[in-house]
């Protein structure tokens, strides 16, 4: 069996495919690729289904070595990639021999890339999903050092391109749409204006399941308290301390804190590119 050998992962490495959607009436949520387009051509330049599981490497580190020949591709924030000592390139087909390892340097823009293999990671599926989900520990573990993750049987069909021209991640300020609610009316004017004319920070406590931003705060109009209601992706939820907390791929499925506005789904896989330090800004979408 052609086998996926983890020598490193960076600061964390996961097994991503689409997601678990359509389970919030258990209480679980999507969980997925955080960024659906880069995931989607990974695939697709090594002819596997869309949704084949692929590894999500968060700001580079990762080293594996194959077991057996084998065909990948790496999309999503651009990392130096190098097969035993030698360079190759993002957002095309790789070939790895046997024995090699392929080692990720660290992207100068983005924050996560996606490691295709064509056939697919074959691990075990939870409710559906081979996806990793760091909130509720659903799925297989995080990556660690010594992880042997096999590789599924090569589709029939072969990969129709073998390069893609890909936009490249933002590097300075980031501008994502929302849809002002369901709750913008808990809040002044003066927050539902500050939120799409100032920019705000990503900060350090950011990951899978969401990004808490820096920046001006949005004050409420009522004091009273919501009982818990669902969350979707994209959803910028306002907690006491007034500053907005942007849910992921990984958020919970119920919160309590008014959620003031909604990133558009077309804006998420951008969303999910900001890196700490870097800055956002909110624009509302028509």
């Amino acid at each position: 069996m052609s086998c996926v050998e983890v020598l490193a992962t960076g600061p964390l490495a996961t097994v991503q495919d689409l997601g678990r959607p359509g389970l919030a009436g258990i209480g679980v949520g999507p969980s997925g690729a955080a960024d659906g387009g880069a995931f989607r051509l990974a695939n697709r330049l090594v002819g596997n289904d869309e949704g084949a599981a692929a590894i999500e490497v968060t700001f580079g580190g990762l080293e594996v070595r194959a077991t057996r020949d084998l065909t990948v591709a790496l999309t999503g924030a651009p990392c130096p990639i190098t097969v035993d000592g030698r360079g190759a390139a993002a957002n095309s087909v790789v070939r790895v021999p046997s024995g090699a390892v392929l080692k990720l340097g660290l992207p100068d823009r983005g924050l996560r890339s996606y490691l295709a293999v064509r056939g697919g990671i074959d691990v075990e599926p939870v409710l559906g999903s081979r996806a990793t989900d760091v909130l509720a520990g659903l799925g297989p573990e995080p990556l660690a050092p010594g992880s042997v993750l096999p590789v599924g049987p090569a589709p029939q069909q072969f990969p129709r391109v073998d390069q893609a021209p890909v936009a490249v991640c933002a590097a300075d300020e980031i501008t994502l749409r929302v849809a002002f609610g369901p709750r913008h009316d808990w809040f002044t004017e003066e927050a539902l204006t500050a939120l799409v004319s100032s920019p705000y920070e990503v900060t350090a406590e950011s990951n899978r399941v969401g990004m808490r931003l820096a920046g001006p705060a949005l004050e409420r109009s009522r004091t009273d308290e919501l009982p818990s209601e669902g969350m979707v992706p994209g959803a910028l939820q306002v907690p006491p301390s007034a500053r907005p907390t942007l849910f992921l791929a990984d958020h919970p499925v119920t919160g309590g804190y008014p959620v003031i506005a909604v990133v558009v789904a077309a804006d998420l896989d951008k969303a999910a590119q900001a890196r700490p330090g870097q800055r956002i800004r909110f624009r509302r979408s028509s």
